[in-house]
C-alpha cells in the first residue's frame, strides 16, 4: 500500500473516531416534520391554529377555549395523566357521580411508542402567564400508568418560568424536580426532548440534560418498559396550584394566551399490540439501545451538575422533610 493510501486511510479513521466522539451520548438530530405527520388534535381543536401548512401550530387559551368533562375521578386521572395537571372535582348532587372539568386545548400523537427519542420546539406564553401551564409529556393510558412530564409553570410578568419534570412508573409519581431556565423561553423556540430506552430516561432542554432517571429495577424501583405511551401537549388554566401554590390567579384580561410549537419530531418504536411490545423490547435493534446511550457521558454529567448547582429550585431527592431516607433511585441518578 502506498504512502498516500496509508495517509488517506489514517485520515478516514480519525474522522470516523471524531464523529463517534461528537455523537456519543447525544440523540440523533431531530427531523423537522409538520404537525399532521405525527399528531392530531385531542380537544378544543377550534383553539389550535396551524401555520405555514402545518409546520407550526399555536395552542390558544381564553374564556372560550374548550372544557373537557370526564366522569369519575379515576378516569379523570387516567385521561389527564399528569400528577400536576389541574382538575376541578365536582359532585353531581342527584347521581352522586364525581366528574372533572378543565379548560384549555391540546393535541396528541397518532400512535403509541415503546422507547425512542421525542422532541418538540416550543415558545411559551409571554407576558403575564400566572396560572397558565404548558405541558409536553408521554403517558400510557391505564390506572398504573407510566408517564414522563415537562410542565412549564407560568408566572407574573418579569418573573421566571419554572419547569417541573416528573416521572411516573406503575402509577407512582411524586418525583418532582423544578428548575429555572437559563434563557427566556418566551422569546424564541427551544428544543425540549426525551430519550427513553431500557437503561435510562434522559430529559433534555436544547442539548443540555436536565434530568436522568436510570433503570433501578435492581433496587426495587419500577421502570417504564412494557407500557406503550403516546405523546401529548396541552395549554390549560391551572391557577388553583400552578403559580405560588395557587396564590397568583390567571388574569384573563391578558388573554388570549398562546403557546407555539414547531418541529414535531418522533423517532420511536411503534407499539400497539403485545407482539409489537415484544419487538420493541428487543435490545440492540435500535440506535437508542446502543452503548453510547446507556448512560450519560462525562460532558453530559458536567452539564447536569451545572443545572443542579445553578438552576434547580426543588429536587425531591434532597427534600428531607418529605423523604427522610432518599428514594433509592436518587443515588443511581446522581441526584444526591
Amino acid at each position: 500500500m502506498g504512502t498516500t493510501n496509508v495517509k488517506g486511510l489514517l485520515f478516514s479513521i480519525v474522522l470516523i473516531n471524531l464523529s463517534l466522539v461528537g455523537f456519543c451520548g447525544y440523540p440523533r438530530k431531530p427531523v423537522d416534520v409538520p404537525f399532521w405527520k405525527n399528531y392530531e388534535p385531542s380537544w378544543a381543536s377550534h383553539h389550535i391554529k396551524f401555520l405555514n401548512g402545518g409546520s407550526a401550530a399555536d395552542l390558544i387559551l381564553d374564556r372560550s377555549s374548550g372544557t373537557k368533562i370526564v366522569a369519575f375521578f379515576s378516569i379523570c386521572f387516567i385521561t389527564t395523566f399528569s400528577y400536576a395537571l389541574t382538575f376541578k372535582i365536582f359532585l353531581r348532587k342527584k347521581l352522586k357521580i364525581p366528574f372533572c372539568v378543565f379548560e384549555g386545548a391540546g393535541f396528541q400523537s397518532k400512535k403509541s411508542y415503546l422507547f425512542g427519542h421525542f422532541s418538540m420546539k416550543m415558545r411559551l406564553v409571554g407576558g403575564d402567564s400566572a396560572g397558565v401551564v404548558t405541558a409536553f409529556y408521554l403517558s400510557s393510558n391505564n390506572a398504573e400508568h407510566d408517564e414522563i412530564d415537562f410542565e412549564f409553570l407560568g408566572n407574573r410578568t418579569g418573573q421566571p418560568y419554572i419547569l417541573q419534570t416528573n416521572v411516573f412508573t406503575g402509577g407512582k409519581g411524586n418525583r418532582e424536580q423544578r428548575i429555572y431556565l437559563w434563557f427566556d423561553p418566551t422569546k424564541g423556540y427551544h428544543s425540549y426532548s426525551v430519550l427513553w430506552n431500557t437503561f435510562q430516561i434522559v430529559i433534555f432542554v436544547d442539548d443540555v440534560p436536565i434530568r436522568a432517571f436510570k433503570n433501578s429495577k435492581d433496587l426495587g424501583v419500577k421502570f417504564p418498559f412494557n407500557q406503550p405511551m403516546k405523546i401529548y401537549s396541552s395549554l390549560w388554566d391551572a391557577d388553583d396550584w400552578a403559580t405560588r401554590g395557587g396564590l397568583e390567579k390567571t388574569d384573563w384580561s391578558n388573554a388570549p394566551f398562546t403557546a407555539s410549537y414547531t418541529s414535531f419530531h418522533i423517532d420511536g418504536c411503534e407499539a400497539a399490540t403485545p407482539q409489537e411490545v415484544q419487538v420493541c423490547n428487543t435490545k440492540g435493534m435500535r440506535w437508542w439501545d446502543q452503548k453510547a446511550f446507556q448512560d450519560l457521558d462525562a460532558l453530559q454529567y458536567r452539564r447536569l451538575r451545572w443545572v443542579r448547582q445553578k438552576y434547580t429550585v426543588y429536587n425531591y431527592c434532597t427534600d428531607k422533610a418529605r423523604y427522610p431516607v432518599p428514594p433509592p433511585e436518587c443515588t443511581k441518578d446522581r441526584d444526591i
